[in-house]
């Protein structure tokens, strides 16, 4: 009987050092995961979406993000978030963020901010916006991004007008602006930068349902467009435009590639 006794203290005791090596080693994990990949963003009306490709590590609590308004320096944490996506409803239509992410586990570490940091400049955009016919409708015709409104085909600050000339629309600008059309798209999110080059030479293009046109305008700010509807009067579109003056982002891009370590300073905005 005192022998059992005995070999039951040596098991229970095998049993609660066993134990404590597996608590230990929980509590004791000072090993941050690994810093997130695939970030994007989505540039929006004074806001941007930002979105990246979930950890694999088993152990991962959630993400902070950071900001900073330029590439290198100390990133400041906006908010977290246990899922993938993050939505900065802060920004400010013209100003440029740069974002970045880190992961944090259920012990606090946390990984160096994402290898491929992305910015982004918000920018205003409007939807189902219409103008009309300059021979019929001479005063609602044009569109001027410099108030977001219809203008007369011929005002100091017409950016664009709609010609309907038998049985075809056609989007023109004058001398001073250009135009190009990029084809058809599924949203107006789908083109990210104005062109380089490529510029219709005529100052026209022939609207066309769900094709997205870029506007260089006379002012030096890019805009984009994407033709919706087109009636017996009137087009119809979707537009955003750039605040920045010679800024040809139309959508975010990536910055950065390798390794290497950006400054994080946790303050939030």
């Amino acid at each position: 009987m005192k022998k059992l006794s005995i070999f039951a203290i040596i098991i229970l005791a095998t049993l609660i050092l066993s134990s404590c090596d597996v608590n230990d080693t929980y509590y004791n994990d000072y090993t941050p995961p690994s810093p997130p990949t695939g970030i994007q963003v989505l540039n929006g009306d004074n806001r941007v979406d930002i979105y990246w490709t979930g950890n694999r590590e088993s152990d991962v609590a959630g993400y902070n993000v950071y900001y900073n308004y330029t590439y290198d320096g100390k990133y400041t944490l906006i908010g977290s978030t246990s899922g993938t996506y993050f939505a900065d409803v802060e920004a400010v239509n013209g100003n440029k963020y740069y974002y970045g992410v880190a992961a944090y586990d259920f012990n606090g570490n946390e990984s160096e901010l994402s290898y491929d940091v992305i910015y982004s400049t918000p920018r205003p955009e409007g939807y189902n916006q219409a103008i009309f016919d300059y021979i019929r409708f001479p005063n609602n015709s044009g569109y001027t991004f410099t108030t977001y409104s219809t203008v007369p085909y011929d005002a100091q600050d017409v950016d664009f007008f709609f010609e309907l000339y038998q049985g075809t629309g056609y989007l023109r600008v004058y001398d001073d602006t250009d135009i190009q059309d990029l084809g058809p798209t599924s949203d107006i999110y789908d083109i990210p930068y104005a062109p380089l080059n490529g510029w219709n030479p005529n100052k026209e293009e022939i609207a066309q349902i769900g094709h997205t046109y870029v506007i260089w305008t006379w002012d030096n700010h890019f805009a984009k467009i994407r033709v919706k509807n087109i009636t017996s009067d009137r087009i119809v579109f979707d537009w955003a435009f750039q605040l920045v003056e010679g800024e040809p982002q139309l959508k975010p891009v990536v910055k950065g590639s390798g390794e290497r370590k950006l400054d994080k300073l946790q303050l939030a905005r």
